[in-house]
């Protein structure tokens, strides 16, 4: 299952610490983490069969990342790829509340997702899923925080533990 794990203000020296891993499917050629070299100022692995990204950065310090939601019997073969999610804010110039909000229109193209996208001053999750397929944006504060192939802060093995080694320093 894929996580994501953010400590946002627990740190002095480190205001934002994100991590994540993407281990869903294994045998989905995706390139390592490293600066494109179509968009030199984006910093990402890179999804081979669609281009997109699961987790990046730019050099500006903008960020996005993204997880799948589970939703057996409800995945669409002609769903657009959630890498564009991502992709698409880093490459962006819209503040991340601008941004989701006129993503919201387009969310329904996607199968259900979890997004994070922010800037070094505001981090902004994104939570689309069934069976209400809508749209959840809600500002973050200071907290530990995570989220994987469902609700945020599903209290699922991984998660809890992660977000326990992140309150650790």
């Amino acid at each position: 299952m894929c996580l994501i794990l953010i400590a946002l203000q627990q740190h002095s020296r480190y205001p934002l610490v994100i991590a994540a891993n993407r281990d869903e499917y294994f045998r989905r050629p995706a390139a390592p983490a490293d600066f494109w070299a179509d968009t030199p100022q984006l910093l990402a692995g890179r999804d081979l069969q669609a281009g997109g990204t699961w987790l990046g950065i730019t050099r500006s310090g903008r960020f996005a990342a993204v997880t799948n939601v589970r939703e057996p019997g409800r995945q669409r073969s002609d769903a657009r790829s959630r890498g564009d999610l991502t992709t698409g804010f880093l490459t962006d110039t819209r503040d991340p509340q601008d941004y989701l909000a006129q993503l919201g229109a387009e969310a329904d193209t996607y199968n259900g997702f979890n997004l994070i996208c922010g800037t070094p001053n505001s981090l902004v999750p994104l939570f689309h899923t069934a069976p209400r397929r809508r749209s959840c944006p809600a500002a973050g504060g200071p907290a530990i925080s995570g989220v994987s192939n469902h609700l945020l802060d599903t209290p699922w093995p991984k998660l809890v533990s992660g977000k326990q080694a992140l309150g650790m320093w």
